[in-house]
């Protein structure tokens, strides 16, 4: 690299995936020391990352895979290789590894959030959806502490507009419609001091799964049913701060 990008959570990605020169790595370090945003970017993502490599299972390549790759880049197959190119020519599994990679790191983000975890269950699909809104220039569609306003701009984008409430400790601070399992849900966003509490509104029932571990990747999780409908809260807050915030939200008049 040769001049810092205009924007500096470029520089993020770049030095956890340890891309910078070592001037570039103390220029990003000095910023991050500085600026208490960018060092929260910095922490999403390599949790996002860690996640990543957490949940995403390694799969075999198919059968089949290394004669396509040798007939799409015109090489002899490996059995008719003289043995001198052997070692001059990099292999299929290599360029199989290096087109996986390319593709792995364009497209990981945005792959993982829309990819049911390895159980299937919902509580993966909501907690990614929550890591997506904080790596997303704002974690809402709609940024509003009046429900007045949040409720009415579900209308016409799902089904049925959700239960939106004043919660006392927690003020609402906006809503964003996420896609879990391929079913849009409104989710609302509510804030306590730095941290944000995402709270989808699923049909009971409709997403059916194993029962939700209690946290996961550093994300504690909250589940309650009422009213034909199943709530998920997802928030970096400590358990008990959330259940508080369960409780409360339960409790506050419509």
């Amino acid at each position: 690299m040769t001049d810092s990008p205009t924007d500096p959570r470029l520089l993020v990605h770049a030095y956890l995936d340890g891309e910078l020169d070592p001037a570039h790595v103390l220029e990003i370090e000095r910023r991050l020391a500085e600026d208490p945003a960018l060092a929260a970017e910095h922490a999403r993502i390599a949790a996002l990352r860690q996640l990543i490599a957490e949940r995403l299972p390694r799969e075999p390549a198919p059968a089949g895979l290394a004669r396509r790759i040798e007939a799409a880049i015109g090489a002899p197959p490996a059995t008719a290789r003289p043995p001198h190119l052997s070692s001059a020519r990099p292999s299929w599994r290599a360029l199989a590894a290096s087109v996986v990679a390319a593709a792995f790191v364009a497209s990981s983000s945005t792959w993982w959030v829309v990819r049911p975890g390895p159980a299937g269950t919902v509580a993966d699909m909501v907690v990614s959806s929550h890591l997506r809104a904080l790596m997303a220039p704002q974690p809402f569609d709609v940024a509003s502490s009046d429900r007045h306003t949040v409720k009415p701009w579900f209308n016409g984008r799902i089904p049925e507009s959700p239960r939106v409430v004043d919660v006392e400790g927690f003020p609402l601070v906006g809503g964003r419609v996420d896609v879990i399992d391929r079913v849009p849900v409104p989710t609302l966003v509510y804030r306590l001091r730095e941290h944000l509490i995402s709270l989808s509104a699923l049909p009971s029932g409709a997403l059916p799964g194993a029962a939700p571990p209690p946290a996961i990747a550093g994300y504690n999780i909250v589940t309650w049913s009422e009213a034909g409908t199943t709530y998920w809260a997802v928030s970096d807050l400590g358990a008990a701060d959330l259940d508080a915030f369960a409780k409360a939200f339960r409790a506050a008049a419509s």
